[in-house]
């Protein structure tokens, strides 16, 4: 197909016309045809034959009218929920969670499976993907053929390769070069046509954040990942698809506590909430017996902080009270080299402890920061709860069909073409 002067065909415009509609319609609709010109900024007569094209694949449908000026009512469009699924994996550390979505991130079926304290053999964390992806899909009774993709958010660095897929390294679960896309497709029932998205699982709660929650509107961002571990999303002009940053693994104290992946006085070894117990039980706190991470986190809250007027255990608000002075100094070290606009704090302990000691945690970072960039930065809560992880990966399948056009992704030996990632650059408007 011949190309024009800017090297586009009149395929890539199609497929830019076509993602243009969609994504305004999945963002600002319902919207009419009438009012999908300027925002999208196509000619009437494009913006007719796109949703004419949109309608007649099952992407698009109408939803109701409304009233013009003097003239006829106009009509609705808004995408078509059950046109397209996404599954959504977060690769926790004390839980795989799977969730099936349909076209609007609206959650169809989830399955749960707990993991065991250090136990992440790859064996179990792939059978469990896989299971559970099976779960969800009879569940729902979605044939696995209408599915985008399956979005995974892992913990540890995420490297392509052309051979394997996506590899990952994960220090702080023993994870040394894993190809979990390799072993998922050799291992999952699921078809060819059907890619994997897999990502660090602070990127993927980023992208959820700044396409639907407290990021929306921010241009410079950071989304914190707290939960048995820690890590951070960066959001820039420069890299506004984000980047996970290994925050966790920075040093806060010189030959301080050794941390999981290792070394000495990492932030992750004073902050994580895996730390934060083992501090506890090192001073004679006692987390109820058996009981998984976050029951004890939710124990050591109540100790710290009772309810009904009774006795605060000291050691557990100690260990607390210091665990905010550690995180603020960590997010001051974020404000001082991006100089973010939004700090968000996620992650299901991030979220359970940010209740208790935010205003600690904001009153600390301001105090570690340089003055003019902490005047310009606001610390708080992420807003999508402790699914934020699975909403945000199974963002890269669809973020993969928008930059497509609404087409799906053709099977390809080497995985998924990079196409949502340039995708992830054109976030939700502001």
């Amino acid at each position: 197909m011949a190309a024009g002067r800017n090297g586009r065909t009149v395929r890539d415009l199609r497929r830019a016309n076509r993602t243009a509609v969609l994504q305004r319609l999945y963002f600002d609709g319902p919207l009419s045809r009438f009012e999908l010109g300027p925002a999208t900024g196509l000619s009437s007569g494009s913006v007719s034959n796109v949703v004419a094209d949109l309608v007649a694949d099952g992407l698009v449908e109408e939803a109701g009218s409304v009233d013009s000026d003097g003239g006829r009512p106009r009509t609705l469009l808004r995408v078509a929920p059950g046109s397209g699924h996404m599954i959504g994996v977060d690769v926790g550390e004390t839980r795989v969670r799977i969730e099936l979505f349909d076209l609007t991130l609206t959650e169809l079926a989830r399955a749960e499976r707990p993991l065991e304290q250090q136990r992440y053999e790859v064996e179990v964390i792939v059978g469990h993907i896989r299971d559970g992806i099976a779960e969800v899909l009879a569940g729902a009774g979605i044939a696995p053929e209408q599915l985008l993709g399956v979005g995974i958010g892992v913990p540890g660095i995420v490297e392509r390769t052309p051979d394997r897929g996506a590899v990952v390294h994960g220090q702080t679960i023993g994870w040394d070069a894993v190809p979990l896309e390799s072993l998922l497709r050799s291992t999952s029932q699921l078809p060819a046509t059907v890619p994997y998205f897999i990502d660090n699982g602070a990127k993927t709660l980023g992208q959820a954040e700044m396409w639907f929650g407290g990021g929306r509107g921010a241009r410079n961002a950071v989304v914190v990942l707290f939960g048995s571990g820690v890590g951070a999303c960066l959001v820039t002009p420069e890299v506004e698809h984000g980047r996970a940053v290994e925050w966790g693994h920075l040093t806060v104290r010189v030959r301080g506590r050794r941390c999981r992946c290792g070394a000495l006085g990492c932030l992750e070894a004073y902050a994580g909430a895996e730390s934060l117990l083992d501090r506890w039980r090192e001073e004679g706190g006692r987390p109820p017996e058996g009981a998984d991470e976050e029951t004890a986190l939710t124990a050591m809250l109540a100790a710290a902080y009772p309810s009904g007027g009774g006795a605060a255990d000291p050691v557990a608000l100690a260990v607390l009270e210091e665990t905010a002075e550690y995180l603020g100094a960590g997010l001051s070290d974020l404000i001082n080299l991006f100089q973010p606009e939004r700090i968000l704090i996620g992650g299901w302990a991030g979220l359970q402890l940010g209740a208790r000691f935010l205003p600690a945690v904001r009153r600390h970072a301001v105090s570690y920061a340089l003055r003019h960039p902490a005047e310009n930065v606001t610390i708080d809560l992420g807003r999508l709860g402790p699914d934020a992880v699975t909403v945000g990966a199974a963002i890269l399948p669809l973020a993969d069909f928008f930059a497509r056009g609404g087409r799906r992704a053709e099977p390809a030996p080497e995985g998924p073409a990079p196409a949502w990632r340039t995708a992830l650059e054109e976030r939700a408007p502001h």
